[in-house]
């Protein structure tokens, strides 16, 4: 019996299910990715649902990436080239219009995306053009290429090195071995310590049905000399000028793994500075496609040179020629895109310095983020040359390209701290500033205001700027900026950034994810020559 008067209230299953299905949707999300990457060798796609979940912190509006379903991939494509050696687009088209129909999606149930163009993909002349192919088919994909550094840090991420290093506690080597170039990215516990790339891939030449050589990309014609052997366009390679063909390329590979003083041969095949010596490796992981051949997850010819490439490779390894144990880290020649682009959103907080507000919204700007602490003392010298070095791991001419700077306050307000950072920021930025460019600052302490004051009254910075604060965000992502909301004075922010790992959640970092993330800037080797072949 009740003793109050009123009634009470008894739902029914359906209102019950509909009230758990209101609790659950206010703090989860899921959203369908896909990834498309088109690389010297091959192309692939990868369909896949991300669950998202409120943080369980107070006052917290934060999502984390909670989970990661794989539900559809893609068969491996050879990049189809015309006889131009431009990208046949319309073959890709069809390659991919074929994976959703198999995959048993349409273009509306995805909710983000990304497109990245790779290796001796990137040279093509019309690389730019099929990043706008897909770009053109949904608003939400991030569309961009890779530059050396960034597709080493992407491979290693993907791959699933980085994990296993943060995981192991230990410093890893990942050797991303792709159809133009090898990449290697250098962590130690989660962290990256250094990059560096080299022109050796298992598809700088390849063969017709009839075995008769039918692409010869220049890297292979030197590695080819050095040897002492010919390649000519519809010839045939003997068995023996093959195999010193190989051992021409994993020499040049071996030397770069035990960071020996590069030849010759090795610095003309260099396309970024060479990997640091001193620091102390405890163990490599492979990734790419010559790496599914190392781990026995590819068996078939594919008429080039990465089945001998992993043949030598594996020997080299049982000789300790390679002094390293090897570890396989999850993921092959998927590693650039094991993830596709998910939406994130933030709101800034409301002591942010906008000048321009009529220059919002902006959109896919990257993010550089500063590694460096700001606890201490701060000296504008370190602010400027940890901006120097950020900008270099993304293969970003400083001026060219408008970027976001993010970074972490930590320690007092204090005016004469806040002034040496603007003074670095301006010192790293200088063509920026001189040619009153964009300034994007993204930070997470309360400081955007008066870090914008600064910035403009007393450094006397004519640009536009926008100075942001109670953000999160890490490398790899791209984000877009709203307009200003009121009367709050907030904007909001969303985050694109590509996914690697579900676990990351759970990790150091304040940010729940690593991102992968390309950008607009096609590159040539390093010793200012075109590379490059173009066959009938």
């Amino acid at each position: 019996m009740h003793d109050l008067e009123f009634d009470h209230i008894h739902p029914n299953e359906e209102q019950r299910e509909q009230l758990s299905d209101a609790i659950w949707s206010a703090d989860n999300v899921e959203f369908t990715t896909v990834g498309v990457d088109v690389g010297s060798s091959t192309s692939h796609l990868m369909f896949a649902k991300v669950h998202l979940q409120r943080l369980s912190e107070a006052l917290s509006s934060r999502f984390v990436v909670v989970g990661r379903e794989i539900i559809w991939k893609s068969p491996i494509l050879l990049t189809p080239y015309r006889p131009d050696y431009t990208i046949d687009a319309d073959e890709l088209k069809v390659f991919i219009d074929k994976a959703y129909k198999e995959a048993g999606l349409e273009r509306d149930d995805i909710d983000s995306g990304a497109v990245i163009l790779t290796g001796e993909a990137l040279k093509r002349s019309n690389a730019r053009a099929i990043a706008d192919l897909f770009a053109a088919e949904s608003g939400k994909f991030v569309c961009a290429s890779a530059g050396h550094n960034l597709e080493a840090l992407m491979a290693a991420h993907g791959s699933g090195a980085v994990e296993l290093s943060r995981k192991e506690h230990k410093t890893f080597l990942n050797i991303d071995v792709g159809g133009g170039t090898t990449k290697f990215a250098l962590f130690h516990g989660g962290k990256l310590l250094d990059s560096s790339a080299v022109a050796v891939g298992g598809r700088l030449i390849a063969f017709n049905d009839a075995g008769e050589l039918a692409r010869i990309e220049g890297p292979a014609e030197r590695m080819a000399k050095e040897a002492g052997i010919e390649l000519k366009l519809g010839a045939k390679l003997s068995k023996s000028d093959r195999q010193k063909l190989v051992d021409t390329m994993i020499g040049v590979l071996k030397d770069t793994i035990a960071r020996k003083k590069p030849s010759k041969l090795g610095k003309d095949l260099m396309l970024t500075p060479a990997l640091p010596s001193k620091t102390k490796i405890d163990a490599v992981t492979f990734s790419g496609g010559v790496s599914e051949f190392i781990f026995k997850r590819q068996k078939a010819d594919l008429g080039d040179l990465g089945q001998d490439m992993a043949t030598a490779f594996s020997k080299a390894l049982e000789n300790n020629e390679i002094e390293y144990p090897v570890y396989d880290p999850g993921q092959g020649i998927r590693a650039t895109v094991v993830g596709a682009s998910q939406f994130t959103v933030q709101v800034s907080g409301n002591t942010v310095h906008i000048t321009e507000p009529d220059s919002l919204p902006i959109r896919n700007i990257p993010v550089i983020r500063l590694d460096i602490s700001l606890a201490g003392d701060i000296e504008p010298i370190k602010i400027a040359e940890a901006i120097s070095k950020a900008l270099t791991r993304f293969d970003i001419a400083e001026g060219e390209t408008t970027i976001a700077l993010a970074f972490r306050w930590e320690g007092e307000p204090a005016h004469p701290r806040m002034f040496a950072l603007a003074q670095g920021i301006c010192d790293g930025l200088p063509k920026t500033v001189a040619n009153q460019d964009q300034l994007i600052l993204v930070m997470e302490g309360d400081i955007g205001k008066s870090l914008g004051v600064i910035l403009r009254k007393e450094l006397a910075v004519a640009g536009d700027i926008i100075s942001l604060d109670g953000i999160q965000l890490q490398e790899f992502d791209y984000i877009d900026i709203g307009e200003l909301i009121q009367p709050t004075d907030v904007v909001p922010l969303i985050i694109k950034s590509l996914l690697f790992t579900s676990d990351e959640a759970h990790g150091e970092h304040d940010h729940s994810h690593d991102h992968g993330h390309s950008h607009d800037h096609d590159h040539d080797h390093s010793d200012g020559k075109d590379h490059g072949h173009t066959h009938d």
